[in-house]
């Protein structure tokens, strides 16, 4: 636009030069903020907001990733270190045996037990909770007189805490003890057995003050799953004619599966990490019948003082957990992951 008024403003001799190289210099700078586009007023506050942004961000990361690397990755690093060699805990380790501690380890016939009964509490605490648990809390979602008091009731074994509920269960399961003496009052004193000294009831007895301990987890995680079943889809069903139970197979459990994915996951995670209510019962006895990897990683790095082989034992709990949560994650919650993204992106464009 400057360029073409130029000719007309400018004039002829020394004079109308001047004006006209001034009018082509105005035309210049003015024609300069035009080619480079016209700008973003909010540029300037975005980018501020955006630098704000990200040192919040770090400003409340960055202490949970320093807690997390002091005491998780170090620790981590430092076992994986000390499982290289034949090390008692004192003194410098100088003794350098390589994997040989995790071939021990693997050829060992007491850790494979542990492997596996590790791995059988992790699918019985699934098969056997499951349903206790879905039961009750499909009980415990009517309306009837006494369902809160129910509800704390079914959730008071969880909130004890294990060495309290192990001491317990100890004392009741003693030869001659309150149980037997219960089971003597009833009429059912031929059922009596020596609970924790007998290998073929030890695991079974475990078992059985497991699920008292952790079904009112699956419980309470199952209830609150229940009150985001829509009240609509019942009783749609009921007016089609549904029975109740009809309406809990089609409907409310179908819904629950995320719910339920979720404390399969916790309950698989825990068996495999489980510890204090097996140390305090039987410390892995009698003759190994309910040792866990846990309990035999701690009995051979404190009581044998052999750090260096526990060290490699705790690796591999480490990597079998760590290997199925991430097929859990990868194979079976994947889907629960991408309808969470489906409903916020819905909320999103709302």
């Amino acid at each position: 636009m400057a360029s073409d008024l130029t000719p007309r403003t400018q004039g002829t001799g020394p004079r109308g030069a001047a004006a006209g190289a001034r009018t082509a210099a105005a035309g210049q700078a003015s024609a300069w903020p035009a080619a480079a586009g016209p700008r973003d007023p909010d540029a300037r506050p975005r980018s501020r907001r955006q630098w704000r942004q990200r040192l919040e961000i770090a400003f409340f990361v960055t202490p949970a990733l320093v807690l997390f690397a002091v005491f998780v990755v170090v620790p981590i690093v430092q076992a994986g270190r000390y499982s290289l060699f034949k090390w008692n805990g004192l003194g410098p380790m100088d003794d350098f045996v390589g994997f040989q501690n995790y071939a021990n380890a693997l050829g060992d016939a007491i850790f494979q037990r542990a492997v596996t009964n590790n791995l059988l509490i992790a699918v019985l605490s699934i098969a056997i909770q499951l349903p206790i648990g879905l039961g009750i809390a499909l009980l415990l979602n009517r309306n009837f007189a006494g369902r809160t008091a129910m509800r704390v009731i079914v959730f008071v074994p969880y909130v004890i805490a294990e060495v309290v509920a192990g001491v317990v269960w100890f004392l009741l399961l003693q030869p001659n003890g309150p149980l037997d003496a219960f089971l003597d009052t009833i009429g059912l004193g031929f059922i009596k057995q020596v609970w924790l000294g007998d290998p073929s009831f030890a695991f079974w007895t475990v078992m059985g003050v497991l699920t008292w301990k952790y079904v009112g987890l699956a419980i309470v995680l199952l209830l609150a799953g229940l009150q985001g079943v829509p009240e609509e889809l019942n009783e749609a069903a009921q007016i089609d004619g549904a029975s109740w139970w009809q309406v809990q197979r089609k409907i409310t459990i179908p819904l629950l599966g995320p719910t339920i994915r979720t404390w399969v996951f916790l309950s698989m995670i825990g068996s495999l990490q489980l510890f204090d209510m097996v140390w305090i019962l039987t410390k892995g006895g009698p003759a190994n019948a309910t040792v866990t990897m846990a309990t035999y990683l701690i009995n051979q790095g404190t009581e044998r003082s052999q750090y260096g082989y526990a060290s490699a034992v705790a690796v591999i709990l480490f990597a079998i957990s760590f290997i199925l949560a991430i097929l859990y994650q990868t194979f079976v919650q994947r889907g629960d992951a991408s309808d969470t993204k489906i409903v916020r992106r819905r909320k999103v464009s709302r």
